[in-house]
């Protein structure tokens, strides 16, 4: 996308726009005076031969070059990404039972570490990684740092557990982002948790309790609901339905500033990875591109020169 630091200098454009129109206006007055020339043989040796539309082309080269100067003297400037500094990011995985369901290939726990795997992998090396682990509790298996193997290797151990401790899981994600060391910086570096689960809370304090610390604290948490409402697992001897809670997920998202996503396969889980990590390691920041339309004013101008002395023996 295209914007401009100086906008007010597009008002310019109906300076060229008016030149155009002149020009426009003075072809049609001379096309005019042409057809009421009597003399029509002597009108022959007076005007340029065979030039035809290519007469118009220094005028044209002329006009590019005032569009593009205009354009230029308005600053414009277009959106790139470029890598967060210093930032830190909390990846927390749910590791409670129902992640033992099969209703994504070949289970939920399986097909997260692997999507997990590929998400650690194509961070920036600069940007710290912690990962937190939680099932009836949380705990950190990594604490936030640069060591992406150490990241891989907790991934890929994660072993299943009773209960789901959601707000818990956010809790300790924060204490984790508070004792990193500022060295010396006035503000902390930017923050975030990325939050993977299946199922309810059902343990530990209440998922609301953390979205308004998480709030307090400036700290976004990205949700992620994994799973489909057909998963069951046997649990007691007994098989059970595993739905996921997005009502909970969304609300946790939003109240905290990050962004909710929903998957139900392995694919849909890279695809959400995959943005996430867009949005969680990059920015978007302005670069001027004034040098390229300074250069092409620059072209148009010199073409417009050389083609007003080609054709017509002047400059434009």
């Amino acid at each position: 996308m295209i914007s401009f630091l100086r906008p007010w200098w597009l008002l310019a454009l109906a300076a060229v726009a008016a030149v155009v129109a002149g020009y426009l206006w003075r072809q049609r007055r001379r096309r005019v005076h042409a057809v009421r020339f009597s003399n029509t043989d002597l009108l022959r040796r007076i005007a340029p031969a065979g030039l035809g539309w290519r007469r118009h082309l220094p005028a044209a080269a002329l006009a590019a070059c005032l569009l593009a100067l205009v354009t230029a003297m308005a600053r414009p400037s277009m959106e790139r990404p470029e890598p967060v500094e210093r930032a830190t990011i909390m990846l927390a995985i749910d590791v409670s039972l129902s992640m033992e369901a099969d209703d994504v290939t070949p289970t939920r726990l399986r097909a997260a570490q692997q999507a997990a795997i590929d998400f650690v992998n194509d961070l920036p090396p600069a940007h710290n990684l912690g990962v937190v682990s939680f099932a009836g509790t949380a705990r950190v298996l990594v604490p936030p740092g640069t060591d992406r193997q150490a990241a891989v290797r907790a991934i890929e151990s994660l072993q299943l557990s009773e209960a789901t401790a959601t707000g818990e899981a956010v809790f300790t994600c924060l204490e984790a982002i508070e004792a990193m060391p500022t060295y010396g910086d006035e503000a902390p570096p930017p923050a975030r948790i990325l939050l993977l689960t299946d199922g309810y809370r059902t343990y530990g304090r209440p998922v609301e309790q953390a979205g308004e610390a998480a709030a307090e604290a400036g700290v976004p948490v990205y949700t992620v609901a994994f799973g489909t409402d057909q998963g069951m697992v046997e649990i007691g001897g007994r098989m059970q339905r595993v739905p996921v809670d997005r009502a909970a997920m969304a609300r946790l998202a939003q109240e905290t500033g990050g962004r909710f996503y929903e998957a139900a396969s392995t694919e849909e889980l890279a695809a959400v990875y995959e943005d996430m990590g867009g949005r969680l390691a990059y920015r978007m920041v302005p670069k001027e591109v004034t040098g390229w339309l300074v250069g092409g004013a620059l072209l148009f101008g010199l073409a417009g020169a050389g083609l007003g002395l080609r054709f017509t023996g002047r400059l434009p």
